[in-house]
């Protein structure tokens, strides 16, 4: 995929639109969004590769890079060491995200003056459900212009997929790269899936493409023709789903509210952490942040998960289930560094935290949690827990107001701050 596009699937250079019939849904993805802010800001940086992300001699990671950046080679995630290598010419730059954020929210406010029905997926990417007849009169190819042309005006572009599912609609977003349309009429989805890979589909990752490529499944055509048993045998329980998929077949619909599986933060650091005072201060940062998450959602979790990476590479994963629900990071946090100390030995080096909370309900009597444990968390916040609600609420203001740096506890300061290679991620959104 990429700008080599197949023309069979462009918008019809003359002539009246064919009619649509049925659903419609466009998938819209901003094109190297972070770069092209940059560039749009810095008229000095047009037209040369451009790298956001991490510095290569501190072991960064490559937010994104420009198009100039990516004739090179160089690609989203990978290591900054190896970017400058394939690109030693590139320009690198740290990245400015509240301004990404001010321009995802005026291409989010430009889809919903198109539509209601508006689910983003990250802040360049989101679908949209543009059903003749059900928002607007208007053909979805039309709607799919229009939007591309008014995202024009804001100096960045975005490539639009339009199809009868998100499944195609998705995919066929990144057919014609950057600032391009690609339309799949309704009754082609097979015959435009069939011939690509099967990592082209969302939901396979390069084990399952392993797997799949040891039964000579190659192509979303091949697994298209799977039957559902070897489906289910090589790709588990979502093995039918995704040949359905394959074959075009998606009834989800776009909708903003998906239930929130999990809330979790991360975060990728510039020097291995050695020490158990490092330790715990990264986990507050952490658990602080998904606190406010939570708090801001309204939600509370039971199991607490926290992940490592150690300087070798090698990756845990370790989590506990809590009696009941709690948003308060003054509780989990404490759980988690208690998980820690399962899988680490200090003085091992640690590159990489996470810290996540999921299975959300009620968080009635959530303070009465640790009691067995006032020492650790304080007494005050099992046996008063109003007054330790008030004070969380008062501090998320702070923090909302000025800044994560606002308010910051002891443990925090025990320890020199070390800013992250790439900025914190708040991977743990599933919908």
């Amino acid at each position: 995929m990429g700008t080599s596009a197949d023309t069979r699937w462009l918008k019809p250079k003359d002539g009246p639109l064919p009619e649509w019939s049925g659903r419609a849904v466009l998938h819209v993805d901003l094109d190297a969004f972070f770069a092209s802010v940059e560039q749009l800001d810095d008229p000095a940086l047009r037209g040369k590769p451009v790298i956001v992300g991490g510095s290569p001699g501190k072991r960064g990671v490559v937010s994104t890079c420009s198009y100039e950046a990516r004739v090179f080679g160089v690609r989203s995630a990978m290591p900054s060491a190896r970017a400058a290598q394939l690109c030693p010419q590139a320009i690198w730059v740290r990245g400015n995200f509240e301004r990404y954020r001010e321009l995802s929210r005026q291409v989010r406010a430009i889809f919903e003056s198109e539509t209601p029905a508006v689910q983003p997926l990250s802040i360049d990417e989101a679908f949209l459900d543009v059903t003749q007849g059900r928002y607007s009169d208007e053909h979805p190819v039309e709607v799919a212009e229009r939007i591309r042309s008014r995202i024009a005006e804001l100096g960045i572009t975005g490539s639009v997929g339009v199809a009868a599912s998100k499944t195609v609609a998705k995919i066929a977003s990144d057919f014609d790269k950057p600032d391009g349309i690609t339309i799949v009429w309704p009754g082609r989805e097979r015959e435009f899936l069939a011939p690509l890979e099967v990592r082209a589909l969302s939901g396979i990752g390069p084990k399952s493409a392993e797997r799949l490529e040891r039964l000579g499944i190659r192509t979303l055509g091949d697994l298209a023709a799977l039957d559902e048993e070897t489906a289910s045998t090589a790709l588990g329980r979502y093995g039918a789903s995704l040949v359905r998929r394959a074959q075009g077949i998606d009834e989800r619909s776009v909708h903003e509210n998906d239930p929130v599986k999990s809330v979790s933060n991360e975060r990728t650091f510039a020097c291995d952490l050695r020490e158990a005072a490092e330790i715990d201060a990264a986990l507050e940062q952490l658990a602080t942040h998904v606190g406010r998450r939570l708090r801001k959602k309204g939600i509370a979790g039971r199991t607490v998960t926290v992940k490592l990476r150690f300087n070798d590479f090698t990756t845990r994963t370790i989590q506990r289930t809590l009696a009941v629900p709690t948003d308060d990071e003054l509780l989990f946090g404490a759980i988690a560094r208690e998980l820690v100390r399962e899988a680490w030995t200090p003085g091992i080096g640690v590159r990489l935290l996470g810290v996540g909370l999921s299975g959300f309900g009620d968080k009635t009597a959530q303070m009465g949690l640790f009691a067995e444990d006032e020492a650790d968390v304080g007494a005050s916040a099992v046996t008063q827990p109003e007054r330790r609600e008030a004070i969380v609420k008062g501090l998320d203001a702070v923090r909302e107001r000025f800044g994560d740096d606002a308010v910051r506890f002891g443990r925090e300061l025990a320890v020199p701050r070390r800013r992250p290679i790439v900025p914190d991620r708040e991977d743990g959104e599933v919908k």
